[in-house]
C-alpha cells in the first residue's frame, strides 16, 4: 500500500525566497492602470450575464473596452519609449 503525504514542508520551506522581487512589484505596479482597466471592463460583462444588455449596458461595456485598450497603448509606449531611449544610430 502507497502513502499519500503532504508536500506542505517542502513547498512552505522555500516561502521565504518565493517572494517577489523589487523589480517584479514594479512591474505589477507599472500594470496596474491595465490590471483595473480590465477589472472594469469583467464587471460591466458580469453585470450583463442574467439579463438581456440595455443601451445603458452596451454603452458602459464600450466605455470600459476603450478603457482597457488606451491602458494597453499607454503601457505599450510606456515601455517601448523606455526601451528606445537612446539617439538613432
Amino acid at each position: 500500500m502507497s502513502h499519500i503525504v503532504t508536500v506542505q514542508d517542502a513547498v512552505t520551506a522555500f516561502a521565504d525566497f518565493m517572494e517577489p522581487t523589487a523589480a517584479e512589484l514594479d512591474a505589477i505596479e507599472r500594470e496596474m492602470p491595465v490590471i483595473l482597466a480590465d477589472v472594469d471592463l469583467l464587471d460591466a460583462h458580469i453585470t450583463t450575464l442574467d439579463r438581456t444588455p440595455t443601451e445603458l449596458d452596451a454603452r458602459r461595456i464600450r466605455r470600459a473596452r476603450r478603457r482597457a485598450l488606451a491602458a494597453r497603448v499607454a503601457l505599450v509606449n510606456r515601455t517601448a519609449g523606455a526601451s528606445l531611449s537612446g539617439g538613432a544610430a
